[in-house]
């Protein structure tokens, strides 16, 4: 008994062996048949048709940056680019690239294979209500993808624009958003006439064309401000310059707080030409031609330069208008372009004070060895006045009767002598001390002008 059992052992563990053989035989088998040509060539197949598609999308992202690149005022090429882009990609699909305005949102391009489905699309997104119960709607304002690989088993959530959906022949639709930061702008659709879902490639490819339109959305929003603030850079600079032009000319002959009122009031009306009652006021040196004659240039200028410098901010004191320099020849002008509520006494006050001024001047030229005396008229009237001159060169100008009259009587007037009118006399007899000179015939002037000179301030007015 027991040899025929361990001879019965004996038999089943060869039998154990010869099966373990078999299926590892077997094992040996299928590995081969597995690296068979057939496989190898499948596997070539797949990888290549992976690497093909690889190189397709990356030349796409590459067209599209250089169309960011070569359009960075203008996004529509950009987002037609990136629909023909996905036209390739996804054959027989229609890719969109829609925008957010306000509630509604628009196509701002469209590519499909027929050009009737574009036009209906369009129509469609127009009409699409911004509400979450509607696929565009969700994905805008959820901020969400919505990837739905068959409409027809369409979530709950859109049955409000999924039966029009299928209506116009579509079966599945890829929709992502383009964000700017937390905000959803605008969306990028791949609509399908076939069911199925998109891989993870291609969804990971739509996020990359949604996040090159909101590139080209920020450069052209950031390159249209700075282009924007660059403008408003330039006119400020403009106007500044203008400003400092305008001040350079009205300061020319305009006290220093003259020239900006005008300048602040933003116009130059007071310029342009006009009628008004002034005083003016002339002054010259007594001896100056025979002066300059015997002179160096040199010392006549620093003379003048001198002489022009103390008188020039008696004038400002006063707030007269500088009509000219001619030489040694100066006439100021009072209450135009601002009026001056007594011009003739401010006038004949300020002749006072060029006589203390240019009498000391006087005694340093007399000890140069210098013989020059000055002498000042005054006269009151209507005038013409405005600027004249040409681009580039302008002066304000006083044209009438009584500047020739301030003119004449300052070629009449002794050294040292305030001569004026019987006009300004009547202005400023309350406030000064006359002395009568006698009547002038003056060249230019029909009748015989009695004229009067200023003695000083009167004490009342002291």
């Amino acid at each position: 008994m027991r040899r025929r059992h361990k001879t019965g052992g004996k038999v089943k563990a060869r039998r154990h062996k010869t099966l373990t053989l078999k299926r590892r035989n077997t094992q040996k088998t299928v590995r081969r048949r597995s690296s068979s040509p057939t496989g190898r060539e499948t596997n070539v197949a797949r990888l290549s048709r992976e690497l093909s598609e690889a190189f397709e999308q990356q030349a796409a992202t590459a067209e599209i940056l250089n169309v960011i690149s070569n359009s960075p005022t203008d996004t529509q090429p950009v987002f037609d680019a990136i629909v023909q882009s996905g036209l390739k990609l996804f054959p027989g699909a229609l890719v969109s690239v829609a925008l957010r305005y306000g509630n509604t949102i628009n196509a701002a391009a469209v590519a499909a294979p027929d050009p009737a489905r574009v036009e209906a699309w369009r129509l469609t997104i127009s009409r699409t209500p911004l509400a979450r119960n509607y696929m565009h709607g969700g994905a805008l304002l959820d901020r969400r993808i919505v990837d739905i690989p068959d409409v027809a088993d369409a979530p709950a959530d859109f049955v409000a624009g999924a039966q029009n959906f299928l209506t116009s022949g579509n079966r599945a639709i890829t929709i992502m958003p383009m964000m700017r930061g937390d905000e959803a702008i605008g969306l990028l659709s791949v609509v399908r006439r076939t069911p199925g879902p998109l891989s993870s490639k291609q969804l990971s490819l739509l996020r990359t064309f949604a996040a090159q339109a909101v590139i080209a959305i920020e450069n052209t929003r950031l390159l249209n401000e700075f282009t924007i603030l660059n403008q408003q850079l330039e006119q400020r600079v403009k106007d500044q310059v203008g400003e400092i032009e305008r001040m350079g000319r009205l300061r020319r002959f305009l006290p220093p707080q003259v020239a900006d009122l005008i300048v602040a009031s933003g116009t130059e009306k007071q310029l342009e030409s006009h009628r008004q009652e002034i005083t003016a006021l002339f002054c010259d040196l007594r001896g100056f031609t025979g002066f300059s004659e015997s002179s160096d240039p040199e010392d006549v200028m620093a003379l003048l330069r001198e002489y022009h410098a103390a008188i020039g901010e008696i004038i400002i004191k006063y707030s007269g208008t500088l009509e000219r320099y001619a030489g040694d020849g100066v006439m100021v002008i009072f209450n135009d372009p601002v009026p001056v509520p007594n011009p003739a006494l401010q006038a004949v006050n300020m002749a006072l004070d060029m006589r203390v001024t240019i009498g000391a001047l006087m005694e340093k030229w007399r000890r140069l060895g210098h013989d020059l005396g000055y002498g000042i008229g005054i006269a009151h009237g209507f005038a013409t006045l405005g600027t004249i001159g040409f681009e580039g060169r302008f002066d304000y100008a006083a044209i009438g009767t009584v500047s020739n009259v301030a003119s004449r009587l300052c070629d009449e007037a002794k050294p040292g002598q305030i001569l004026i009118s019987p006009r300004v006399l009547m202005a400023v007899e309350k406030d000064v001390t006359v002395e009568p000179v006698g009547e002038f015939t003056l060249k230019g002037i029909r009748r015989p002008m009695l004229t009067y000179n200023v003695l000083t301030a009167s004490p009342s007015k002291g």
